[in-house]
């Protein structure tokens, strides 16, 4: 069979809001998620055993074993589907790992759509609980790239009305947060659900609507890392940016812009005075 290739978006969390906390420590969310179209380089090819090969500018730290997500998924596709065939995977890692933005997850997500055509297998559905093992991502992941709102502990997944014409500034500074040590952080765990997304927003309407939302995570994540302050007050400072904010629990942080013209100009703007800050325009798919 032919080798298949494809890429895993980047998932961008425009909302996040912690309604609360389960006895199995799980915490409950509501979010925003949409998908942009930078994302990691992936390919399957038919072997006789599961392996992994990675490359590309953020390929450091990334595991190359069982560990890695993406064999993960592809070790949990085979098991529910009884397939003995193996698959070469090989992942080149064009976004920043641990950054917020659900590139491993991603990664993991497409590699179960593209190992069950590989394999000529029914896919696994986002609600089966296999996906969920696998992080809470991931159920959100696979249907990209549908803009989606996501609540539970991320496995209730509905629509949302379409969005307006718009585009992205991503910024992640050379930072790490570690996810744990966010929610840990956190003041309230009870926090109300998002507003329901109205249709027909246009581009201004938008705005004005994410601005009465909240990511719960993001005062936390400025303690553990003040530099993601810095970035949302730059993002903020540009008049040609609508609306910013942080994606998950960080350190990605995002600019809501009308067009990807205005995208590339802002992302020059930041990236010509911060050298070594990650950023990427990006259109929403």
């Amino acid at each position: 069979m032919a080798t298949i290739k494809r890429h895993a978006p980047a998932k961008v969390n425009l909302t996040l809001h912690v309604t609360g906390q389960r006895d199995d420590g799980y915490h409950l969310l509501d979010s925003l998620v949409v998908f942009a179209d930078v994302a990691d380089h992936l390919t399957v090819t038919p072997a006789p055993d599961l392996r992994i090969s990675v490359s590309g500018p953020f390929s450091a730290g990334v595991p190359t074993n069982d560990d890695n997500l993406m064999m993960r998924a592809a070790a949990a596709l085979r098991d529910a589907r009884g397939v003995t065939m193996g698959a070469a995977l090989t992942l080149e890692k064009h976004l920043p790992h641990a950054a917020g933005i659900g590139s491993g997850s991603s990664d993991a997500a497409l590699t179960l759509t593209m190992l069950a055509e590989l394999w000529g297998v029914a896919p696994l559905p986002a609600s089966d609980p296999a996906v969920a093992r696998l992080g809470a991502d991931v159920p959100v992941c696979l249907r990209a790239p549908a803009p989606t709102r996501m609540s539970g502990i991320g496995d209730v997944l509905s629509s949302v009305p379409d969005l307006p014409a718009c585009a992205l500034v991503l910024v992640r500074p050379p930072v790490d947060v570690p996810t744990r040590n966010v929610f840990d952080a956190l003041d309230s765990k009870d926090g109300t659900p998002m507003d329901p997304l109205p249709d027909g927003l246009d581009y201004d309407g938008f705005v004005t609507w994410l601005r009465a939302q909240r990511n719960d995570l993001c005062a936390p994540a400025q303690e553990t890392a003040p530099l993601i302050a810095e970035v949302l007050h730059q993002l903020s400072s540009l008049p040609a940016v609508g609306f910013a904010g942080m994606s998950g629990s960080g350190a990605t942080c995002f600019g809501l812009v009308p067009d990807m013209a205005t995208a590339r100009n802002v992302a020059r703007v930041i990236q010509v005075s911060h050298m070594d800050w990650w950023v990427a325009p990006a259109a929403l798919l």
